[in-house]
């Protein structure tokens, strides 16, 4: 297992590089390129830079989050094939560099969603909230609020130039079924994975957020016959899962501890995003609390148990963290939280392993 975590870059995220670096146990960061528009070949003269960058502070990049899909490929549209070609090409530029997963998604328009971007919590602390009655709105508004509550920072997925034309994009999807959405994902996947092995490239899947349909739009990865599928449209271990365990487990229908012990001895988790979530009432409404297992609704001990039985040996990451301690900045992405959340994390696998022994 290497523990890593989220970085934007030293032009985008007010969390030095170097103070990641301090954090016990971190082997690397998880980047991306947000400058580069999606559907466009990455350039290499700034992938080789994003590398140098976390190089020269002595971490490894190994994993890139995301090189997204452009939504041509997701309708299926005749122009997804110039695209799927841009990315082909992004990924073996990528495989230069010595990265070895990839994690996307395929979620139409929205790459992720939650309605409250700082729910206070009653230790004094914010974090982000999903309530069903904050998507009763219209996509205009909930993409108006959430962008007005970014603290000045552009959110991953939630580009504002593309959010511009968001009741377009919605449009597009009228009379798309889960299964036309799944027959493209698999048409995509039949494309790419041959150049993933080529490469030694893995690609991982990351799971909807939340794992139901909103604003009417399908939803294609949001339980385990949806990750089975997946595996099975393309059967190889270069089409893997990214394992997050607090959007598949917004539902509290999903047994986490089950699904992530079976697609992980299948060897098809190649990077997981561990947090936890706690639901409000008995519905699907929750929050983003901090990752010790009593502050939410899911046993994060079992799931890394799960993980480590069954053979997991890739990359992990605190996923989003609240903000503590005063610290301002991108939501779900402050330092502190997330190191907590590294450390509490580090020394579960770090029991396991002396267990195993």
């Amino acid at each position: 297992m290497k523990m890593t975590m989220r970085y934007f870059g030293k032009n985008d995220d007010p969390v030095k590089i170097e103070y990641i670096r301090q954090v016990p146990g971190m082997t690397g960061v998880v980047g991306a390129l947000f400058d580069v528009p999606v559907g466009e070949v990455w350039p290499m003269e700034k992938i080789e830079e994003m590398k140098r960058d976390v190089t020269e502070h002595g971490l490894e990049l190994e994993v890139i989050e995301s090189v997204n899909i452009h939504e041509d490929i997701k309708l299926g549209l005749p122009t997804r094939d110039k695209y799927i070609e841009n990315y082909k090409e992004t990924i073996r530029r990528l495989a230069k560099i010595g990265v070895k997963v990839i994690c996307y998604n395929f979620m139409p328009v929205f790459d992720w969603m939650k309605t409250e971007m700082a729910y206070p919590l009653e230790d004094g602390s914010t974090t982000m909230a999903f309530f069903k009655a904050g998507v009763e709105k219209s996509p205009e508004e909930v993409a108006q609020e959430v962008l007005s509550k970014n603290k000045g920072t552009v959110l991953p997925g939630w580009e504002p130039e593309r959010l511009a034309h968001v009741t377009q994009l919605i449009q597009q999807y009228q009379g798309v079924t889960e299964n036309d959405l799944r027959e493209n994902l698999k048409y995509f996947l039949e494309k790419i994975i041959p150049v993933c092995e080529e490469v030694d490239i893995k690609m991982g899947i990351h799971p909807d957020d939340p794992p139901y349909s909103i604003f009417g739009l399908p939803r294609i990865v949001k339980n385990r016959d949806d990750l089975d599928f997946i595996c099975n449209a393309v059967d190889s271990p270069y089409n893997g899962i990214t394992f997050c365990t607090g959007s598949i487990g917004e539902d509290p229908d999903n047994d986490l501890v089950a699904i992530v012990a079976e697609f992980a001895k299948r060897d098809r988790i190649p990077f997981a995003h561990i947090r936890n979530v706690k639901f409000i009432g008995n519905g699907k409404d929750c929050y983003e609390s901090a990752h010790y297992t009593p502050c939410g609704s899911h046993d994060m001990f079992r799931i890394m148990e799960a993980l480590y039985d069954n053979g997991f040996d890739g990359y992990i990451r605190p996923d989003h963290g609240r903000m503590i301690w005063g610290e301002t900045g991108r939501p779900g992405y402050g330092l502190y939280d997330r190191a907590l959340g590294a450390m509490y994390l580090t020394g579960i696998w770090e029991s396991l392993e002396k267990r195993g022994k």
